[in-house]
């Protein structure tokens, strides 16, 4: 058992200025994302990439992943608050990110970049999908530090006291989402999407991973409080990464070229 740290939400204070840990996660994410892709398009030249396509790649993806996330962060958890509070909306660095939101923000920036370039949507998720987890991990992180998203009281050794809680042992669900979600999807999709593979199954086998890890680690979290249960012990994440991994399944099972 460990008591949290208590990291100050806030890295960097220059008075007026003040930058958080949260926003810094994003920024380590991009920054990985941009280098990784560029060492993917020398390494996989069987996408037939350029760097110019992803710079694109990467500022609309950022965008995507800001403006989906915040969005169906308020429209899937906390639509009241936000209907009657819009401003605080754009307050990210208190948290508050949706994936599925994101995903949905991202697909839609992938289109406008494929459409732009004359390229097969498919392709350049296949070829974004190992990229993603990198951010996935970097925001669990975000979460760890400010207290938000914890676990279940729990009896094992490796539990953790949130005081910005209360005083039980939890379960650290964000650091087995950075494990899960992060580390090891990141790791089976790079080295899968180490050798040419058939359309469609890289970006399958990325949402079947994250949809398990995510169905699986829901048992461990407290569900958010303003929603609880939805349907017995179904939460709103298990929910939504339901139809995810039965689409993955189809993409990774089907015959492509």
């Amino acid at each position: 058992m460990m008591t949290h740290p208590e990291i100050n939400p806030i890295a960097i204070n220059l008075g007026l200025i003040q930058i958080h840990w949260y926003g810094l996660m994003y920024f380590f994410a991009f920054i990985l994302f941009y280098y990784l892709g560029k060492y993917r398009i020398k390494t996989n030249p069987w996408y037939r990439l350029n760097v110019k396509i992803l710079d694109d790649l990467f500022s609309y993806g950022a965008l995507g992943v800001i403006i989906g996330g915040r969005l169906g962060y308020a429209l899937f958890y906390q639509p009241i608050h936000y209907f009657t509070h819009p401003l605080e909306i754009f307050a990210i660095w208190n948290g508050g990110m949706s994936f599925h939101g994101g995903l949905v923000g991202v697909l839609s920036s992938v289109w406008l970049v494929a459409r732009k370039y004359h390229k097969e949507w498919f392709c350049l998720t296949d070829f974004i999908a190992p990229l993603v987890p990198i951010g996935l991990g970097f925001g669990r992180i975000g979460n760890f530090i400010n207290q938000e998203l914890w676990g279940k009281p729990t009896e094992v050794p490796w539990g953790v006291i949130f005081p910005k809680v209360d005083l039980l042992t939890r379960h650290p669900s964000q650091l087995y989402e950075f494990f899960l979600e992060g580390v090891l999807l990141f790791l089976v999709l790079w080295i899968y999407s180490g050798t040419q593979r058939a359309r469609k199954k890289i970006s399958g086998l990325f949402l079947i991973g994250y949809s398990l890890s995510r169905i699986i680690v829901e048992y461990f979290r407290e569900p958010d409080h303003h929603l609880g249960y939805l349907f017995g012990s179904l939460t709103m994440g298990q929910l939504l990464s339901l139809p995810m991994l039965l689409f993955g399944i189809y993409l990774f099972l089907s015959n492509n070229d």
